[in-house]
């Protein structure tokens, strides 16, 4: 007899709601960290990201944002939410948000953990899904195993305990 719980690939609209809240909760981080670092002012006129307002069609427009800024700016939107997301994952599998709706990213083909490769891959293969007008991420929507494109290129699936009608989870292994 096997105790390990009947498993279902989690969907596209669960994942849009675990989506929702990590968005709510990294920016309980990433809001305060820019108002210290830019500002109130520059970041509501645009400063703090694209440079002044005035200058967007001049071709000094780069020239205007210090390096500084940039850099924050870059730290502060992409390494920050990247350290972030791996580290939940690395720890737990899931972020906040998949863990509120009781779900797991596994290997696509043991579903055991995944790698730390595995997972660098899934995050780059983020931007891959959401490029072409974010058809990696509805495709989780159409897929038998409800994978993204980020999941097919990590060889990664979502999972959580079966309770609802969607197809049985089953590994090669």
């Amino acid at each position: 007899m096997n105790d390990a719980p009947e498993l279902e690939y989690v969907g596209f609209w669960a994942r849009v709601w675990a989506c929702l809240i990590d968005t709510v909760l990294m920016m309980f981080i990433i809001v305060p960290v820019s108002l210290a670092i830019f500002g109130r002012k520059e970041i509501t006129s645009g400063f703090g990201y694209f440079g002044s307002p005035d200058l967007l069609g001049s071709s000094h427009f780069f020239e205007s944002v210090s390096v500084l800024s940039s850099s924050s700016n870059f730290i502060i939107s992409y390494v920050l939410p990247a350290v972030a997301v791996m580290a939940f994952w690395i720890a737990r599998s899931a972020t906040p948000g998949k863990m509120v709706i009781g779900a797991t990213i596994v290997d696509a083909k043991t579903g055991g953990t995944p790698s730390i490769a595995q997972f660098v891959i899934r995050y780059l293969g983020y931007f891959v899904s959401t490029f072409p007008f974010c058809l990696g991420l509805i495709w989780v929507g159409f897929d038998k195993k409800k994978q993204g494109w980020h999941d097919k290129l990590a060889g990664t699936v979502v999972v959580r305990p079966k309770h609802r009608g969607a197809e049985a989870v089953r590994f090669d292994a």
